[in-house]
């Protein structure tokens, strides 16, 4: 696959694996509920830069990456290019009855709407496939978005609801949403992951990185001086000057869901 990077992709690839090589480090324990066998076919849903396609090939699974974005997609195939990656969005997968897991770690609350995601994963399982996937839950950095719009309304910026990015339902909500599209949930887990970014610069990398979508039509120097004032807003409860790092408030949902 020929490794193109788009412009107009928000994900920095090369940053991401620098600064925010977290999020596949929390996923390992979710790899060990997944279980996966050998020869199983595997649908790693957001594999971003790849790192846990990659361990899912090491267990001698059968292994499928796709991402929406084509910079970590384009990551991905040069880190791995003995693995099968390519660019497709959750909401508009075309597989039909193919797999026997979809593992998806950290992508589903970028995911909307999530009755279509969840539609389409599950019709890409074979019957008596599972479902297994972790994501951000109801308050997850709930103190860092209240950060961020509190500051643009006070600088006199308008916040529509649109431009929040994420999707971070309770347990209940989504797993209604499983049960009607026709899961059996075996497994639904809303937790505290108090999750460290590394160094002075932590929380405004992580801004940065994942927040863009707050700053829409805002000139970079005003977007720049508007996350120094979270960051200094925030650094009383977020920051552990034991450890020279930031505290993210994560708060995940963990699901199992098995097609029958």
């Amino acid at each position: 696959m020929k490794n193109t990077v788009s412009k107009a992709d928000q994900w920095n690839a090369d940053l991401y694996d620098s600064n925010h090589s977290f999020v596949s480090q929390y996923g390992n324990s979710l790899l060990e509920l997944l279980n996966p066998k050998p020869n199983e076919k595997i649908l790693d849903l957001g594999c971003g830069t790849g790192d846990l396609a990659e361990q899912l090939f090491q267990k001698e699974a059968n292994v499928i990456g796709i991402d929406k974005s084509p910079n970590m997609v384009a990551q991905a195939a040069k880190k791995y290019p003995h693995l099968n990656f390519s660019v497709q969005n959750a909401t508009s997968l075309k597989f039909s009855n193919e797999f026997d897991a979809v593992f998806s770690n950290a992508t589903l609350h970028w995911v909307k709407p999530p009755n279509i995601a969840l539609t389409r994963i599950y019709e890409s399982l074979k019957k008596g496939g599972r479902f297994v996937a972790e994501f951000g839950g109801k308050g997850n950095v709930q103190q860092i978005t209240d950060g961020i719009i509190n500051e643009l309304k006070m600088e006199g910026f308008s916040f529509q609801e649109e431009q929040f990015p994420w999707y971070y339902p309770s347990i209940a909500e989504y797993t209604a949403l499983m049960e009607n599209t026709g899961f059996r949930v075996v497994l639904a887990q809303h937790y505290d992951r108090p999750t460290p970014l590394n160094g002075i610069d932590g929380l405004k990398n992580w801004i940065n990185m994942f927040g863009d979508s707050f700053f829409i039509n805002i000139k970079d120097d005003v977007k720049d001086r508007l996350i120094t004032n979270v960051v200094n807003y925030l650094k009383e409860s977020l920051f552990d000057e034991k450890t020279n790092n930031w505290i993210a408030d994560y708060k995940r949902i963990r699901v199992i869901g098995i097609k029958e």
